[in-house]
């Protein structure tokens, strides 16, 4: 966002070559950090950046791209901006059939934000409208008595006044509107984001439109647990503010680690994580996914013991463990809720982790039977494992080829 200001601070100053590199700057970071709604706003930028450099073909092509992703994400606001940047351009190249459609389209979008929480606002505007046309009226009228009574010039002035005042008062209230508006839209995107980052898309998408989210039966998901092993003694030797820290670095990671393999972070338990992959939405590669997300887990966590040994600081060691199964997932609880998971394979996954050795990947016998086949991966099998509540279970260590 910073970026973007800076660059229309140079557009201002007429440099626009630097403003460009700093809304494409601003671009790549929006992509990086996955946020669809700043991309969509930025290609929008980028879009109008060509709009007024007179590049119409490259003003097209961005709006377009944003265009494409605000429809994917629901995004009015950004939709009624890209319709009025791919207005404009065709417009500016005669293409006047693809001018009119997305004008079209663009009052749509305007219309469906009126219909929403500036409503009232925006009904209030269309009363100051219909006073307007009735003293227009009435002043048109009167000005025909004038003209018949030879005192036009009078009329003519306390008309205008009247015009005056009520165009005035008639764009106070437009600009008013228009900022309600701009603020709703903000608050509208604060809250879509704040949701994503508590709830999977589609599930977020569900309690939208329809109030609630109903439980779902998933086949093949598979389950990762990790934990940290002798927790206890190890935080005993860090402050509270260094605990916390260490843990949050942690888990920040495996945050970006579960979204670049599309995995589903489910809840942490203390010092335990908890995600799984092949919901909501299931995909092939699942299995997969999940046992990439856990070897860069462990990855990290061994390098980052690796490094602080080095500066002779306390440092987690981590066990994790894959289960694939049948779940049930869905949302628990009215306020703070939660999106959770249920069922004998979360058991096993946990039992799975427990059953496991610092530093390796250990998977059950029904995840290996997914992925067995795959030659990137190698295995190492243990045996039957004694699992607690489970009896004695066939687990296999896996690693890359």
């Amino acid at each position: 966002t910073t970026l973007i200001s800076i660059g229309y601070i140079y557009l201002n100053e007429g440099n626009a070559n630097k403003a460009f590199n700093y809304f494409e700057q601003s671009l790549s970071i929006k992509k990086k950090i996955g946020d669809k709604v700043g991309i969509a706003k930025s290609l929008n930028t980028i879009g109008d950046f060509h709009l007024n450099q007179g590049a119409y073909k490259k003003a097209i092509t961005a709006c377009q791209e944003s265009l494409k992703l605000s429809t994917e994400i629901n995004s009015l606001p950004s939709q009624q901006a890209t319709y009025s940047c791919l207005y404009q351009a065709y417009k500016a190249l005669e293409k006047n059939k693809e001018a009119l459609k997305y004008i079209e389209l663009m009052y749509r979008a305007e219309d469906s934000l009126q219909r929403s929480e500036a409503g009232q606002k925006l009904k209030q505007m269309e009363f100051d409208k219909e006073v307007l046309a009735d003293s227009i009226a009435t002043a048109e009228k009167a000005h025909l008595l004038e003209i018949k009574t030879s005192k036009t010039r009078n009329i003519l002035l306390g008309s205008a006044l009247i015009l005056l005042l009520l165009a005035i008062g008639l764009f106070s209230r437009w600009r008013y509107t228009r900022k309600a508006k701009n603020i709703i839209e903000a608050e509208k995107d604060k809250s879509e984001n704040l949701l994503l980052n508590i709830l999977p898309a589609d599930i977020a998408k569900e309690l939208k439109e329809t109030g609630k989210a109903e439980a779902r039966d998933f086949e093949n998901v598979s389950i990762i647990f990790t934990d940290f092993k002798h927790f206890t003694q190890t935080s005993e030797k860090l402050s509270a503010k260094e605990l916390v820290a260490e843990i949050n670095t942690c888990f920040e990671a495996f945050d970006s680690i579960c979204k670049n393999y599309e995995v589903e972070k489910i809840k942490t338990i203390g010092d335990a994580y908890m995600a799984a992959s092949g919901l909501p939405v299931h995909t092939k590669d699942a299995t997969k996914n999940a046992i990439f997300a856990a070897l860069e887990m462990q990855a990290f966590i061994t390098n980052r013991k690796q490094e602080k040994d080095a500066q002779g600081e306390p440092a987690f060691e981590m066990r994790v463990g894959i289960h694939t199964g049948h779940v049930v997932a869905g949302i628990v609880g009215k306020s703070k809720f939660q999106y959770d998971i249920w069922g004998d394979t979360v058991n096993t996954a946990a039992r799975t982790e427990s059953c496991g050795e610092v530093g390796k990947v250990n998977v059950s016998q029904a995840t290996f039977e997914l992925i067995k086949l795959d030659a990137i991966f190698t295995f190492e099998h243990r045996g039957k494992i004694a699992a607690k509540g489970k009896g004695d279970l066939d687990m296999y260590f896996v690693n890359l080829a």
